[in-house]
């Protein structure tokens, strides 16, 4: 199941994820609100992540960086010698080549399995990554990337919630506005479907799976990135309708109340930090994992690059 899982992500983003539908567009973006209106909103929503990292160092690793999309995403890197793109997918890693030029540095991997030596990075950000694997990796995956990071450094993990309640709370309401718009309900289609180009396999956890699976092993806060999901978005969020003023009305409540927003709106930023002496608290398992990973000396961050 997880080797098959790997392999119908990898072939959804070589073949249709990361292939431009226009300049600088990705198939991708299909999930992103990028209307004018939600501009405002979307971008500050984007730069939330640099408050959780260093500001500087020497490498900052970008796990599941895709091809480094969105102008606000680069920015992550600016005061940082090197970016370290790792990737599943080799079509994301050429166009984050381009994008980065000898900015970065560009290498094939596996999120849960990373090939890098411990204490190697400055910073880690890993941004919609983690729910492309299976739930039984995913502890393995947060294990892996702070093996990875520099001890009393911090990282930022942006993914998305199962049935956040806010949006659960919505979807009544986002219904009956398909409804009166003729459009009726709308099916989500099977992930493993060969015929189906619209998307590919995820897996998303709750607030309550976190805090049970990693609470006793990592320390970590949850904070907004973004409440809304791009659905609601598109729905309520209208020019006319004052849809400006009520995202700046949001993303003011969501500063003001983050730990409400984090754990209850559609997308968490969750800020890892690694002590001076490394893992606060490691179970048997989790010590196991750590020694597991392979540790190739070849480039700074110590792994092959392509």
């Amino acid at each position: 199941m997880s080797e098959n899982t790997k392999h119908q992500v990898r072939e959804f983003y070589d073949q249709i994820g990361w292939s431009q539908v226009g300049e600088g567009i990705y198939q991708n973006a299909r999930y992103e609100d990028l209307r004018p209106v939600s501009r405002e909103y979307i971008h500050k929503c984007h730069l939330r992540v640099m408050k959780h990292i260093a500001p500087s160092g020497d490498l900052l690793l970008d796990a599941g960086s895709g091809p480094v999309q969105y102008p606000e995403y680069v920015a992550y890197s600016k005061n940082y010698k090197h970016r370290v793109c790792a990737d599943i997918s080799i079509t994301a890693l050429k166009e984050a080549r381009n994008r980065l030029g000898e900015h970065g540095l560009y290498v094939v991997m596996d999120v849960a399995n990373l090939p890098f030596k411990s204490d190697a990075f400055d910073a880690v950000v890993s941004l919609h990554t983690i729910h492309h694997l299976p739930m039984s990796e995913h502890k393995r995956a947060y294990l892996e990337l702070l093996r990875a990071l520099k001890p009393d450094r911090t990282m930022a993990i942006v993914n998305g919630w199962h049935s956040p309640r806010l949006m659960t709370m919505a979807e009544p309401f986002i219904r009956l506005a398909r409804i009166l718009s003729g459009r009726g309900r709308k099916r989500k289609k099977a992930w493993a479907d060969v015929e189906d180009a619209t998307g590919t396999f995820v897996s998303k956890m709750t607030p309550a799976w976190l805090k049970q699976e990693l609470g006793g092993v990592l320390d970590f806060q949850i904070y907004p990135w973004r409440s809304l999901s791009t659905r609601f978005l598109r729905w309520f969020i209208r020019p006319r309708l004052g849809g400006r003023f009520i995202l700046r009305s949001i993303f003011w409540l969501e500063q003001r109340f983050p730990r409400f927003f984090g754990e209850n709106g559609q997308y968490p930023v969750i800020e890892f930090r690694k002590g001076a002496s490394g893992m606060r608290k490691t179970s048997p398992d989790a010590n196991a994992r750590i020694q597991r990973a392979p540790a190739s000396v070849q480039d700074e961050a110590g792994a092959d690059r392509v």
